[in-house]
């Protein structure tokens, strides 16, 4: 049957989607798929991918029949509708394809200027046409996987009957009193009403200072101190000048908040948590994860032996699924720092000498992937590298502080026991210049019906950098926002 340059508008069916009938494997039948043409060969073989798989459904045309101006037409890129016979394949590399009986063109893409041909592609120059490279097969499973981890991490905190909260992205206070944030104004920035040589917030919008939050945690125990479990799942903001593979201006944060919960069951819920989402993807992302770590294991073969993974993608995240993590306070791994050889031979960049010391990467992926090989969760940090909102422990020098620590990453999770005593939080508050009149509404809560909480922050993009192998988080996220950039 001669193809028709065009499906008849009342005769096009819904399509059907290229992974459901390579998985289904069934032929014999007459359907429409719908993608884009990753190559096309011969005048006769298309490749067409449709996103729902990183796998190719072969689209045979019958050439000899075809108007020439629609072969023209086919190109890599070019988004069509294809009708035909699903058959099983003769040829090598599929089970099945498509005789084409008839195919439609929705939209040209020309060969002479579309960036994206059938060749290896950089990341760093996939990074500078973000808006396509979603189409290709490295971007295609991080995002798939992306998908997954999210509806993953929904799962998990509805099965123990948590509350979905929607924390506020506009805030007036900065839960990690760091003071890198981004400014919400609607006052001209030129001229800005002034008193007594101070910008006058009373004239702007909120009627006060205002900022992208940089966290939902202070709302969140908020939700928790009433609704005892909840969780947010939102974007977070931090206006901080960092350029590394590691550093987002803009990033997802999944916060729970946890009320009758100390450090430990704090440490055991993000365990949980964190195996949960790595058996979905597992189970869930095969084909995905194949891709990824085929990917990864070319990408290493230019490192030298010592810098590459000892486990490929699969195995780290099934070593990771397998064990315990280990359980260490701050004190105990700071002695295991400070006596290593790294440290004795100045071989860190940050060299370890007194106790109190915040942890750098390095520390943290030395416990991690040298010393204990494994997951590790420190807990029990010194009180004056840790934030106001934290419980004072009874050494009155530590405070019930947890870091989870992953191979390749570093820190994926933050959290703490609260404090929730009024008078040592109000206290902890004057030591840090939070004033009490800002924070009115957050003591309130340990005023009135005041219980044990703890909760923590899991960075969401991190986490996908753990599952996928990538090495870079502006790879993770689908519209990256850093220093000097924010596209789309």
């Amino acid at each position: 049957m001669r193809p028709k340059s065009r499906i008849p508008k009342d005769m096009m069916p819904k399509r059907t989607k290229i992974a459901t009938l390579l998985a289904d494997g069934k032929t014999g039948f007459d359907t429409t798929v719908m993608g884009w043409i990753r190559t096309f060969r011969n005048n006769q073989f298309i490749a067409l991918n449709d996103g729902s798989t990183n796998q190719t459904l072969q689209v045979v045309v019958d050439f000899e029949n075809t108007d020439p101006a629609l072969l023209k037409q086919l190109t890599t890129g070019a988004g069509i509708a294809c009708t035909g016979h699903i058959v099983a394949s003769q040829g090598r590399g599929q089970t099945l394809e498509m005789k084409a009986t008839a195919i439609q063109v929705f939209g040209e893409c020309d060969p002479e200027v579309y960036p994206l041909q059938p060749k290896k592609h950089s990341l760093e120059f996939l990074r500078e046409i973000a808006h396509l490279r979603f189409r290709t097969n490295t971007f295609g499973s991080v995002f798939r996987i992306r998908h997954h981890v999210a509806w993953a991490i929904h799962e998990f905190f509805h099965r123990r009957g948590f509350v979905y909260l929607h924390s506020p992205i506009v805030t007036g206070s900065d839960a990690e009193g760091a003071g890198e944030m981004f400014r919400v104004t609607t006052l001209d920035p030129v001229s800005p009403p002034m008193a007594d040589g101070e910008v006058n917030w009373k004239e702007d919008f909120f009627g006060k200072a205002t900022n992208l939050t940089v966290s939902g945690q202070l709302e969140a125990e908020l939700g928790a101190l009433a609704l005892s479990e909840v969780y947010t799942f939102g974007p977070t903001f931090r206006a901080e000048n960092s350029n590394t593979t590691r550093h987002l201006a803009e990033f997802w944060m999944i916060e729970p908040e946890v009320a009758f919960a100390d450090l430990d069951d704090n440490m055991d819920l993000a365990e949980a948590m964190l195996k949960h989402i790595v058996k979905h993807v597992l189970e869930q992302c095969g084909d995905d994860l194949t891709f990824l770590e085929q990917r990864l294991l070319e990408e290493e073969k230019s490192k030298p032996q010592h810098e590459r993974s000892t486990l490929a993608l699969r195995e780290k995240l099934q070593f990771c699924l397998d064990n315990d993590f280990a359980r260490v306070t701050y004190t105990e791994a700071f002695d295991i720092l400070r006596n290593s050889t790294p440290n004795k031979k100045k071989k860190f960049q940050f060299v370890l000498e007194e106790w109190g010391a915040d942890l750098q990467s390095e520390h943290e992926r030395y416990l991690v992937e040298k010393h204990f090989e494994r997951p590790v969760i420190l807990y029990n940090y010194p009180a004056k590298i840790k934030a106001f909102y934290m419980r004072l422990n009874d050494d009155k020098n530590t405070v019930a502080a947890m870091d989870i620590l992953f191979p390749g990453i570093g820190e994926i999770v933050g959290g703490s026991q609260r404090e929730e005593r009024y008078d040592v939080l109000r206290g902890k508050m004057a030591e840090m210049d939070i004033p009490e009149e800002e924070m009115q509404w957050y003591l309130d809560t340990r005023k009135f019906g005041t219980v044990p909480h703890a909760g923590y922050g899991l960075g969401f993009e991190r986490l996908i950098l753990f599952v996928t192998g990538m090495t870079n988080i502006r790879d993770v996220i689908p519209f990256p926002r850093y220093p000097g950039y924010a596209a789309f």
